[in-house]
């Protein structure tokens, strides 16, 4: 159906559009929290929005002040200072000076106006929360853009620039990494330099749909993703890769305001979520849900009453308003276009109806601009909220991902190294930058080089670990302690991670991976089979993440994933098998089970194994070929160490549970096959089934109930 809206209105002129949604865009493979949720939030948001058009009251401390004691009289509780418009600040500011960006918003009187701004606020009881209006939006003619066009963005053909309500813009890159330590650099910065209660972004913290066809982009999408991105901007795959980019810098910065103020309130102001998504590649429902957002207020600016409260009823509302205070932006007029304080009113009430709060764009507009006397619209104001409403920054705190289950992705290549095949997982150690690190469910720990390490705090421990790989590579490095976040998932407190230092050959083995001198990716062992410290990393994630996850591959060229966080909706159609529980092991949490699945049956083709019922199985990502290890000869037959051939046939079953079968070979590296004859072998027969096994089933690991599941993806 035909759906008329007006596009967010950040500066003079309103632009009328009509875009006709046909479908509801749904994140995929991620099941909220609904039914155990809190009430919605008690401090309801009344706030208004302070911008550019407002600056002639903002530079005069008498009027600032006149301004914010009205705003307390009428039982407002929030303001939003722009910060950041048009390629400039509007305080004086340090990094934008070391970019050569000059400023020209001085207060009447000489005086910081931001500074002017928060200090009244809080002499009157309002929250002040800067807003970084524009984000990777500014001018082509500012000096940014001027100075530095590598940070900028393009369409497909070429095209630089954009139509917004601010006019012709062009767009700075949010996948670069200059343009975020900028956006970084300048977020920090009003948090560190000034008292404020927050920060706020809006819609522009976001990318036009139509943009990423840069050189540095695109070459980013082919290394990640080996293939150039498509021409249709809206393909699927493409607008996914781009959101989860925008998201991971959102998290990033989250951390980084967040370090400065632990109770800093990370407010976000987008526009109503299919639109934002399709159109700006704006997944703030993920941030609501990822727990960075600790205030959400959307832009509803419509004239007509039906329509405005068609958003509110919005299933991202319901579920946002229920974990964080949430509000609406309500066109309160512009100049050229006054808004009745009759239509203010019943949208106000709606809001508040729904639970909601109310944010007005913007201050002049309240009374100064409009069609009735000033008297009459303060009264009409204060009828809206006749009590006085406070706000509380102490009951910030770092919130919980809502999620029951989030899918990650899994990628067929690590950050470093030529491993032909494999299953990476993005992993973030130490406030590092994420890194492709190899995914290995028949290890357990944490284990990269040292150059993965970011600046985050590190507990050494002087304890040097040694990990002895299937390839016979020995792994050796110190145990240390910090955080990680794996995908968008911070650990909840710190957890053990090697630190490799030293890569060698075991005797036996000597052409193992360290041989070839191929740097490290790093592994992330997620076996529940513990040994000794690092434990399996997954344990420290919060909620339900860490009762357990899924490993689905990538057979017929599909994508890979990692599920983190069992439910019952995602156990369907697993056929479960139990594992035998190990003893404990002091200083690793939770139960640990011996992952060797029992009474595995296995046939080899042309040997004395035909439906040998009591063997082992590892399921195991870490292994590119499969393998079989033999504790007697005699077992093997006529059938040498080393390679299998095509006419050795492997199968293996348990019955009822999976029926698994290989032709030995060398497709692209998939279906290789081994035998080993170890005397020393600690059970007859034991198989590893390596990662060709995953191209057939998922595999779902259950550390709660000590279980494996299996489903056939065929």
């Amino acid at each position: 159906m035909q759906l008329p809206f007006i596009y967010p209105i950040k500066r003079l002129l309103p632009v009328l559009f009509a875009i006709a949604f046909a479908t509801v865009l749904l994140l995929e493979n991620l099941t909220p929290v609904t039914a155990q949720l809190s009430q919605s939030p008690a401090q309801e948001i009344r706030g208004v929005w302070l911008t550019n058009n407002d600056f002639d009251i903002l530079r005069h401390r008498a009027k600032l002040q006149d301004a914010i004691e009205q705003l307390r009289r009428m039982n407002f509780n929030t303001i939003y200072p722009v910060v950041w418009n048009d390629g400039y600040t509007k305080y004086p500011s340090a990094v934008a000076q070391r970019m050569g960006i000059p400023f020209f918003f001085k207060g009447a009187e000489g005086q910081d106006v931001i500074a002017d701004i928060i200090a009244q606020a809080r002499r009157q009881g309002l929250l002040a929360i800067p807003w970084f209006e524009f984000g990777f939006m500014a001018p082509l003619t500012s000096e940014l853009a001027s100075e530095h066009p590598n940070w900028l963005t393009q369409k497909r053909d070429g095209t630089q620039t954009s139509i917004s309500a601010a006019g012709e813009v062009a767009w700075l890159n949010p996948f670069h990494p200059e343009v975020q330590k900028f956006i970084t650099d300048l977020v920090v910065e009003v948090v560190t330099k000034y008292n404020a209660d927050g920060i706020q972004f809006d819609d522009h913290m976001s990318l036009p749909v139509d943009f990423g066809y840069d050189k540095y982009t695109i070459d980013l999408y082919t290394k990640e993703t080996g293939n150039p991105p498509p021409p249709n901007p809206q393909a699927q795959a493409w607008m996914q890769w781009r959101a989860d980019k925008i998201t991971a810098f959102m998290i990033k910065l989250n951390q980084a305001v967040k370090a400065r103020k632990p109770n800093a309130i990370f407010s976000v102001s987008p526009n109503y979520y299919d639109f934002a998504y399709k159109f700006q590649l704006q997944d703030w429902l993920n941030w609501v849900r990822l727990g960075i957002v600790d205030e959400l207020v959307m832009q509803v600016y419509r004239d007509d009453l039906q329509t405005f409260n068609s958003k509110l009823t919005r299933p991202e509302i319901i579920e946002t308003q229920q974990l964080i205070p949430t509000g609406i932006g309500i066109m309160s007029g512009l100049r050229n276009r006054p808004v009745s304080m009759q239509q203010i009113q019943s949208q106000v009430r709606a809001a508040q109806g729904r639970g909601l709060g109310v944010v007005f764009f913007y201050y002049e507009s309240l009374w100064d601009y409009a069609p009735e006397p000033v008297g009459q619209r303060q009264n009409g104001f204060l009828a809206l909220f006749p009590n006085q409403v406070l706000r509380d920054i102490s009951q910030i705190t770092t919130r919980k991902p809502s999620y029951n289950s989030l899918s990650l992705p899994l990628y067929t290549k690590g950050s470093v190294g030529q491993r032909t095949r494999g299953y990476f997982l993005e992993v973030a150690v130490a406030g590092g930058q994420p890194r492709r690190i190899l995914m290995d469910t028949g290890s357990a720990g944490l284990r990269v080089p040292k150059e993965f390490l970011g600046n985050f705090p590190i507990r050494r421990t002087g304890k040097v670990v040694k990990e002895v790989l299937n390839d016979g590579t020995i792994l050796q490095g110190e145990l240390v302690y910090t955080n990680a976040r794996i995908g968008p998932i911070p650990t909840e407190e710190p957890i053990p991670v090697q630190v490799v230092t030293s890569r060698q050959c075991i005797a036996q083995k000597p052409n193992c991976s360290a041989k070839s001198g191929t740097p490290f990716s790093g592994i992330i062992g997620v076996n529940y089979f513990e040994k000794s410290l690092p434990h399996n990393p997954l344990r420290k994630l919060p909620g339900n993440f860490s009762n357990g996850f899924i490993v689905t591959g990538n057979s017929n060229g599909g994508n890979s994933s990692l599920i983190l966080g069992l439910t019952a909706e995602n156990r369907e159609g697993f056929k479960m098998t139990s594992l035998s529980k190990q003893p404990a092991i002091s200083g690793i949490p939770g139960s640990r089970w011996d992952s060797r699945l029992n009474g595995v049956c296995i046939t080899i083709t042309g040997s004395s194994m035909n439906n040998t019922c009591n063997s082992k199985m590892l399921t195991d990502t870490g292994t590119n070929s499969g393998f079989t290890e033999i504790k007697s000869a005699s077992l093997a037959g006529k059938l040498k160490p080393g390679k299998l051939r095509p006419e050795n046939k492997v199968q293996v079953t348990i019955p009822g549970i999976f029926d698994y079968s290989v032709v030995p070979g060398n497709r692209d590296g998939f279906d290789l096959w081994n035998i080993n004859v170890s005397p020393g072998a600690q059970h007859p027969v034991v198989v590893n089934s390596g990662i060709g096994f995953f191209d057939k089933y998922d595999v779902l690991f259950d550390p709660i109930n000590g279980q494996q599941g299996f489903r056939d993806r065929n």
